[in-house]
């Protein structure tokens, strides 16, 4: 179970406290949260769905309890959920296997650079 103390519990005096120190940034998150999470192309469902699978991949706790109880609501499964977590954790498995062809150009350039380096001294 994760430690709940690196996330302080959700209160109103939290909620009140970030609402005073930027209204304005507030509103506005707020008003682009309902644009997206609104009625649109991708049913309610759908988006619950990704924002839960996101949620896994950004490592947000907040969001994950948020959007899963959403994606409830909306109606999905918890075999649904899981299964999207599941996706979140290939794509993030599968984004850190792609990176490795970095890691081969790195070592596929220092490579030529000591042989040579090697060639210059022989």
């Amino acid at each position: 179970m994760m430690d709940d103390s690196m996330y302080p519990q959700w209160t109103a005096e939290i909620a009140t406290r970030r609402r005073e120190l930027a209204p304005e940034a507030l509103a506005a998150f707020r008003a682009f949260n309902s644009s997206v999470f609104g009625d649109g192309a991708l049913p309610a469902k759908t988006k619950q769905l990704i924002a839960v699978a996101v949620a896994h991949v950004t490592q947000c706790p907040y969001c994950i309890r948020g959007h899963t109880k959403e994606a409830l609501k909306a109606g999905a499964s918890e075999n649904e959920i899981m299964e999207a977590i599941w996706v979140a954790a290939e794509m993030r498995a599968g984004a850190a296997y792609a990176h490795s062809a970095l890691a081969l150009d790195v070592m596929k350039q220092e490579g030529q650079s000591r042989e040579a380096r090697h060639d210059e001294h022989h």
